[in-house]
């Protein structure tokens, strides 16, 4: 798959009862796609792909088109490059694309044109700067994660203001730190919606439904997968209420996707599920939520986001010093 040398006839079957090898090779990219999706939270599953697709359709249709065509177009380069089989075929080249194309979807707008471009220049460039990452932090033997969809979609916001063609939105989002405000007892209702959409917010969506269903696909995958999710994003929650953060900012899921995240890539992906693993990354889904905090004021002023970047940080360091603690070591998935 993505090599010159692969055969081109897609004439009938190549054996009694086999598709045609055009078709079989549709399929299979079709495949690494969905899984692209799923990838975003550490799963190479084509069924939870299914359902992280129509959670964004349900989200509104052109950010699930833009999710989709964002994670094609990603998987087709690293082919088209002699990316290596295995990392296409099971959606780690198609994660990164996927959430470039709906950072510039959401925040340049995805009705106009020059978006639309941009998203797809922007997947191409970052299966790029994929590569580049796992090179350089493999050598440490530590994971790509989301870093590489986080260069390059905050180049991409702080420099869009400055191109007219780019920038819809009037004045620019730089902005002073301001201290927070407002109520910080979040009321049961808020809870709950704040709970879904720690999980909608990887995605970009604030909508407690949204969460919900994305919540569904990683119960397809499995269910201690979804309940390490489910902490999370708990904890996540419970952190940002005991530091007073703002109601608001925990109903709407800003506080606790980056925990979600966290939780996941510590217990179950890059260590093993154990009950030490378990305790040691829902410490660092805490230390995400403040992690979160400090970012965003750092990039308030140029007018960037936090993105995923509490998390890339987080789960850099956490793994970096679990190489020195035994009751932590242990052989989990491959570095994504």
């Amino acid at each position: 798959m993505g090599h010159a040398t692969d055969a081109l006839d897609t004439e009938g079957p190549t054996a009694a009862g086999e598709p045609p090898v055009g078709l079989a090779r549709a399929r299979g990219f079709a495949a690494a796609v969905l899984r692209g999706q799923a990838q975003v939270t550490f799963l190479p599953s084509v069924a939870a792909g299914a359902v992280f697709c129509a959670a964004l359709f349900a989200a509104g249709w052109r950010y699930g088109l833009y999710a989709l065509v964002g994670t094609a177009v990603g998987t087709a380069t690293a082919r088209l490059l002699g990316a290596d089989r295995d990392r296409v075929t099971t959606g780690l080249e198609g994660f990164n694309a996927c959430l470039t194309a709906l950072c510039f979807a959401v925040f340049l707008g995805a009705d106009h044109l020059s978006t639309a471009l941009l998203a797809i220049g922007g997947c191409v460039v970052v299966t790029v700067v994929t590569a580049a990452v796992v090179q350089l932090l493999g050598v440490w033997g530590l994971p790509s994660l989301t870093l590489p969809y986080c260069l390059v979609a905050s180049t991409t916001t702080i420099a869009a203001p400055g191109f007219e063609r780019v920038w819809h939105h009037g004045e620019a989002l730089a902005s002073l730190t301001r201290a927070a405000t407002g109520p910080t007892a979040p009321r049961p209702v808020e809870l709950a919606k704040g709970f879904f959409a720690d999980f909608a917010q990887i995605f970009f969506m604030p909508q407690w439904y949204v969460g919900a269903l994305l919540l569904a696909g990683l119960l397809i995958a499995g269910r201690r997968t979804a309940a390490v999710a489910c902490l999370g994003s708990a904890v996540g929650i419970a952190t940002a209420w005991a530091l007073g953060a703002p109601a608001a900012q925990i109903a709407d899921g800003t506080m606790g996707y980056n925990s979600v995240l966290v939780a996941l890539a510590l217990c179950g992906v890059f260590l093993p599920v154990r009950a030490a693993t378990l305790t040691y990354a829902l410490v660092g889904a805490a230390t995400a939520t403040a992690v979160g905090a400090a970012l965003s004021a750092l990039f308030a002023p140029s007018g960037g986001h936090t993105f995923t970047w509490p998390f890339v940080l987080t789960t850099v360091v956490f793994l970096a010093g679990a190489k020195s603690f035994p009751r932590l070591a242990g052989s989990g998935a491959p570095a994504a």
